[in-house]
């Protein structure tokens, strides 16, 4: 019921949709929790080599970046910061792969009342698979792309050998 409310209450607040996308794009988003970050007191670290993920008794406790050190209960990075000479991770575990398609339309998904931004959800179930499958559209409206664009972004849980 707080999760219908919630979605109830977020239409019409900042647009016609509940969702949010952030104007020019996805880099906005980590912007935003920089900003976050700094005034939290956090450290937001790109860009940065990191030579040793530190561990005490199993739990990460930060990271050592050359001679420094940031000390930290919780390190949020691309496994592939993990990964040793061999391409092995010790702290990574792959339970899963995405596969993702970037498609540029000139027009909006048919269907959809030429809506500007859209999210349609495939249930697994409609599709035979495990998993569902999520179509996400943004549009010139959002200015991530020309006038009369539109970016639409197919994701799904890879669950064959041949996902294409």
């Amino acid at each position: 019921m707080e999760k219908i409310a919630l979605y109830m209450d977020s239409i019409g607040r900042y647009g016609d949709s509940p969702f949010l996308y952030p104007i020019y794009g996805l880099g906005g988003l980590p912007e935003a929790f920089s900003r976050l970050c700094a005034i939290h007191g956090g450290t937001y670290m790109l860009n940065t080599q990191v030579d040793e993920i530190l561990m005490e008794n199993g739990k990460v406790t930060g990271i050592r970046s050359g001679d420094q050190t940031a000390k930290a209960p919780l390190v949020i990075c691309d496994p592939s910061y993990t990964m040793d000479a061999d391409g092995q991770s010790k702290y990574v575990k792959p339970i899963g792969k995405v596969i993702r398609a970037i498609c540029l339309m000139n027009h909006p998904i048919p269907h959809t009342n030429d809506a500007q931004s859209i999210q349609i959800i495939l249930p697994a179930k409609q599709l035979n698979k495990k998993t569902d499958t999520y179509i996400s559209m943004v549009s010139y409206s959002h200015l991530i792309c020309a006038n009369g664009f539109y970016v639409a972004i197919v994701s799904g849980t890879v669950e064959t050998d041949t996902p294409e």
